[in-house]
């Protein structure tokens, strides 16, 4: 009788001790989540770094003339009139 006993308390720690170590939840599970966690805000950081600097643009662009004039100059070549456009081509050997 206390051998059975003996041999279901083994087991049930057995399991118990898979569970805590492999299962959904467990030590193994918790250090990917943990893992993953660290990636996204890594990956957030970035990108809230990405649209604090489009933030900064578009408020520029909103605030004057000056923003829309030197983006279209250099996103379109577009000239003033009365200016003279150059474009300077390197040779190609």
């Amino acid at each position: 009788m206390q051998r059975a006993l003996l041999i279901l308390a083994i087991i049930a720690l057995g399991y118990l001790q898979y569970r805590l170590w492999f299962a959904d939840g467990g030590v193994v599970h918790n250090r990917q989540m943990k893992s993953q966690v660290a990636e996204l805000e890594r990956a957030n950081s970035k990108l809230a770094a990405r649209n604090a600097a489009l933030q900064a643009e578009v408020d520029d662009l909103n605030s004057g003339s000056a923003a829309i004039e030197g983006r279209a100059r250099s996103d379109l070549g577009m000239v003033r009139a009365g200016e003279s456009f150059y474009l300077i081509v390197a040779r190609s050997e």
